[in-house]
């Protein structure tokens, strides 16, 4: 069993003390929909840039009902920023042969990195059901993708377990499954507590999953809105976020505050129990995610530094 983090053992000293700088980062985006979504997403992009992420991500809606509007934006990432993108892509509604034409199309852009998901039914609250000339899983998709180009590949994990599956056993015999099928490495789903993800990194380890695990960090702005998302995705909000957050409704500069120290306070444990990577879901907003990773001593890069690197 991993020791949780060493900081909290720490007493009276600084969360960040230690930080050397020394982690890569990534952020998700997801398209936007409207002409100031897409100001905002580019503003975020260009103020995250300097930190030299090892990628950014950008979704896919359930049904693939953002194909387009994902193409257009990794597409220009690609072209437009020095970032490396990659693109989303889920089993959801779609045959393999309409799944692979994406891949293809992505290779031919100069895209070399896909998040591959199984995706949420377009429905809430209906099951998923495979296409019956679809890929049937995440891990049959993975295998797919390899078929058509040699793309590095991320997958979901999910520490509390996914609401699909009927055990956390089963859930890491999934993960392993992606990870045979030639997936790169795993990015959590998030999660509000260190231990959740030190139990979840010794499971893995136990099951003889042997790939990278990233842990997923969601920066909470809006409780509601989260509470949202944790509902698709088996995440337990703990009790004390939503007494962080009462009656900062009318303040949204207070919220921010407050976000940015619970998320901070999260990837601080993390780093202190041997994180060196982190995965930000930034929702489109670049200001939480740019000021945990200053906390944890990423800084932008000089050109000089760049060569000199």
């Amino acid at each position: 069993m991993s020791p949780l983090a060493p900081a909290i053992e720490r007493a009276g000293r600084p969360l960040f003390e230690d930080v050397a700088g020394d982690i890569d980062v990534s952020f998700e985006f997801f398209p936007p929909k409207t002409e100031k979504m897409e100001q905002t997403l580019w503003e975020s992009v260009k103020t995250l840039e300097p930190l030299h992420p090892r990628f950014v991500s950008v979704t896919y809606g359930a049904g693939g009902s953002t194909r387009q509007r994902t193409h257009a934006t990794v597409e220009r990432i690609t072209r437009e920023t020095s970032l490396a993108a990659a693109a989303h892509l889920t089993c959801v509604e779609a045959s393999r042969e309409e799944i692979d034409e994406v891949a293809r199309e992505y290779w031919a852009v100069g895209v070399r990195h896909i998040v591959a998901l199984r995706g949420d039914p377009p429905e809430l609250g209906k099951s998923f059901e495979a296409h019956p000339k679809g890929y049937a899983n995440a891990a049959a998709l993975v295998a797919g993708l390899k078929k058509v180009a040699p793309f590095e590949i991320s997958v979901a994990a999910y520490p509390e377990c996914h609401p699909d599956s009927p055990s956390k056993s089963a859930d890491l015999d999934n993960l392993k499954a992606k990870i045979d099928a030639g997936a790169d490495r795993a990015i959590t789903q998030f999660f509000f507590s260190p231990d959740c993800f030190f139990r979840f990194r010794d499971a893995v380890a136990a099951a003889g999953i042997d790939a990278e695990i990233v842990p997923g960090i969601l920066p909470v702005s809006n409780v509601a809105q989260t509470r949202k998302f944790a509902g698709l995705c088996g995440a337990a909000i703990p009790a004390w976020m939503d007494r962080l957050f009462e009656g900062l409704d009318e303040l949204p500069a207070a919220r921010q505050l407050v976000a940015a120290t619970v998320a901070a306070e999260l990837c601080g444990q993390l780093y202190a129990g041997g994180v060196r990577n982190f995965h930000f879901y930034t929702l489109n907003r670049a200001e939480l995610a740019y000021a945990i990773c200053h906390l944890l001593g990423v800084r932008p890069k000089t050109q000089t530094q760049e060569q000199a690197a």
